[in-house]
């Protein structure tokens, strides 16, 4: 085994030693699927023969279930709506081994719902065909703003990192932002950001891991002339972000790692070439960075780590997680 490999193993198994809390918006995805039967005959749609619906976990929610996976002591905090969504978020947490004490109930609040049909005959593959968001913007009310501070404060003390994740649902208010980063710097406890619409509204973490699109949006450029326009592209945000590190995600094309005072990065793609499924890999990604970096290994060590765990779950159909052995096995495939 080459000297890298046994680091990086050795990395791995301090994973289940530390403690990471998710700052985030909980989604749930709910998948309904049926068997096409007929057209209908009240409109040219197709009639379907409810078979199961399934639960799924979205956003921080899935960022939680991989730290979780990983053996990762992990704590949820976050707001859900007193509605079914809600506590089929509470509940798919609780039976993962989660501290749910810290995602706060909110009355009146529609806990963001994504419902997927998937439809096709009995013996063959269910395709999707409809999809219908439910969202809702986290309220801005004393109450809960004292409630989510306190439970960031608990974090702060109790936390050996923080995860941010943010699907502009509001539950990463922007005035609470600049404290907790503070807290948890202060402490020298690593802070990561994945977000989907507000990148430079978050500058100072350690690292953020914004794909491709979302670097694009937020410089408002365009990445199409591919390596040489990367590099520009990450210099540009790193130093917008002010962070130490920022980790792009490039789908097929793998990974770049950006470190001020440090050449680019570039990792190829790991794992097979002929990928199953890519929905849920960035909140992988940003797990097992930030499950890392909470053990004090660098960013480099952390965004090949982050890159091997991204290889293994685009191979498993739907939101999915690893386990440490998955991780070592991957390690050891690797060319």
């Amino acid at each position: 085994m080459k000297e890298e490999t046994r680091r990086l193993f050795s990395i791995v198994d301090k994973i289940s030693h530390v403690r990471v809390a998710v700052w985030g918006d909980f989604i749930l995805d709910e998948y309904i699927t049926g068997c096409t039967r007929r057209i209908s005959r009240e409109a040219p749609v197709l009639i379907l023969s409810f078979q199961k619906k399934e639960f799924a976990l979205g956003g921080a929610g899935n960022a939680l279930l991989n730290l979780l996976a990983l053996g990762v002591d992990a704590v949820p905090i976050g707001v859900v709506g007193d509605d079914e969504a809600g506590r089929a978020i509470a509940s798919i947490l609780g039976a993962a081994g989660a501290d749910t004490r810290s995602l706060l109930v909110v009355k009146g609040y529609p806990t963001p719902l994504k419902t997927r049909v998937l439809a096709g005959e009995d013996n063959t593959k269910k395709q999707q065909i409809l999809r219908i968001d439910r969202d809702g913007h986290v309220p801005e009310t004393a109450g809960l703003t004292k409630r989510l501070t306190a439970a960031l404060a608990k974090a702060g003390r109790t936390a050996d990192a923080l995860l941010i994740s943010d699907y502009h649902y509001d539950t990463v208010r922007g005035d609470l932002y600049p404290g907790v980063l503070a807290e948890f710097k202060s402490q020298d406890k690593p802070v990561t950001l994945d977000s989907r619409f507000r990148l430079l509204q978050f500058p100072g973490v350690t690292v953020a891991t914004p794909n491709e699109p979302e670097v694009e949006e937020a410089l408002k450029i365009s990445l199409a002339a591919g390596e040489p326009a990367v590099r520009k592209a990450g210099t540009s945000l790193l130093r917008k972000l002010r962070s130490p590190a920022l980790l792009i995600t490039r789908g097929s094309k793998g990974m770049a790692l950006f470190e001020k005072g440090r050449p680019p990065l570039f990792l190829p793609v790991s794992g097979p070439a002929d990928i199953v499924d890519v929905t849920g890999a960035g909140d992988t990604v940003i797990s097992v960075l930030t499950a890392v970096l909470a053990v004090g290994a660098g960013p480099a060590d952390a965004a090949r780590l982050a890159n091997a765990a991204g290889g293994i779950v685009v191979m498993k159909k739907g939101t999915a997680t690893l386990s440490p052995l998955e991780l070592k096995q991957a390690l050891v495939s690797e060319p």
